[in-house]
């Protein structure tokens, strides 16, 4: 819950990340828990060799100005209270339990709010 008091559950979002054909995985979360600031963010973990063969060697930054396009399209369908307004992209996949489930809260704690 924002503290807005709207409801986001960040696996929806998430799962219209990861339909990107690029991406593997992705976490969504809320930047600034403890401030009035209600922020979602996005870190996106994406496949390096299917984006190379698909757009061409790039830089990291170039990447992720690509991934962030699709991001905001995936927003203009979502009420403005999900949109995601951060990401961070990276080529390290998630901790993941025995049952390929991602460890959200040490994910979360990797972060830099």
């Amino acid at each position: 819950m924002l503290r807005n008091g709207k409801n986001v559950y960040p696996e929806e979002i998430e799962m219209l990340i990861n339909k990107i054909s690029y991406v593997k995985e992705s976490l969504v979360y809320q930047r600034g828990r403890n401030t009035t600031d209600t922020m979602l963010c996005a870190k996106i973990v994406y496949d390096k060799d299917i984006i190379e063969s698909t757009l061409g060697k790039k830089t990291e930054k170039e990447y992720k100005e690509i991934i962030w396009e699709e991001v905001k399209k995936i927003n203009e369908k979502l009420p403005s209270f999900k949109h995601i307004k951060k990401i961070e992209i990276t080529t390290e996949e998630f901790a993941k339990t025995t049952t390929q489930k991602v460890k959200r809260y040490k994910e979360l704690d990797k972060v830099k709010n």
